[in-house]
């Protein structure tokens, strides 16, 4: 692929149309996760601008946190990490008295219409199939977590005939591996709501009982929702910490 060239509202100022141009190559796949970007002396010659533009252009997107400097290596795209990111709420202890996170087991995978809230929130038709996969997080043998997770059918044809098991723990990874969809930043909302026989019945609880609820949308680099994913635990597993300051 070659390199896109300043193309956006001329109003803006220069660097901030660089920092776009630069973020449209992430997001058209020129840069990949990991991967160093041309030098400050590339793009100054193939941007035409002051090598300071294109350090002020860098400096933002090292800021958002899209890219990251190493020191004697250069720039890379960083690498959205969701490996844990559940577990900031629900924490987990193993017999042994040491925090973990569970392996995740997909039960099930089917094509299904999604509900409207889900349509929405993938931003697709309610007539359009998505494919649903029904996944549990298990510890010690025991189930800590169930999970829902709609995927949009036209983006994700690649999943409906793998083996379930092919799937492994980290699903983000996956995606990308299979599929070529990178998954870079989320939305999260967080509820509790009364056990459900059948969510009770999973997680060894009461029907009844409070269980956490954390509602997630993830999106690609350009915004494109990618992922609708529920996941359950119980609410005495549950924890929420934010720093203030």
């Amino acid at each position: 692929m070659e390199l896109s060239k300043c193309g956006h509202d001329e109003r803006l100022p220069l660097y901030q149309q660089v920092r776009d141009e630069i973020f449209k190559n992430i997001q058209c796949g020129v840069w990949l996760p990991d991967v160093a970007i041309p030098t400050e002396a590339e793009l100054t010659k193939h941007y035409g601008v002051a090598i300071g533009t294109i350090r002020k252009a860098v400096d933002t997107l090292v800021a958002d946190g899209v890219l990251y400097r190493s020191q004697g290596r250069g720039t890379f795209v960083r690498r959205p990490d969701f490996s844990s990111s559940l577990f900031r709420f629900f924490r987990q202890v193993s017999l042994d008295g040491k925090v973990s996170i569970p392996t995740g087991n997909i039960l099930s995978r089917t094509l299904v219409l999604p509900p409207e809230h889900i349509a929405k929130s993938l931003k697709i038709k309610p007539n359009e199939i998505t494919i649903r996969l029904e996944r549990n997080r298990v510890l010690d043998n025991s189930v800590v977590l169930t999970e829902e997770i709609w995927l949009p059918e036209s983006l994700f044809a690649s999943l409906s005939d793998i083996e379930l098991t092919s799937f492994g723990n980290l699903l983000y990874p996956f995606y990308e591996k299979q599929c070529g969809l990178l998954v870079a930043s989320a939305t999260e909302t967080l509820s509790i709501e009364s056990a459900m026989p059948e969510t009770a019945s999973v997680l060894g609880i009461d029907e009844g009982r409070p269980v956490a609820v954390i509602e997630r949308v993830a999106y690609s680099y350009d915004k494109t929702p990618l992922e609708y994913r529920i996941s359950r635990g119980p609410a005495e597993t549950f924890r929420y910490q934010v720093n203030i300051s």
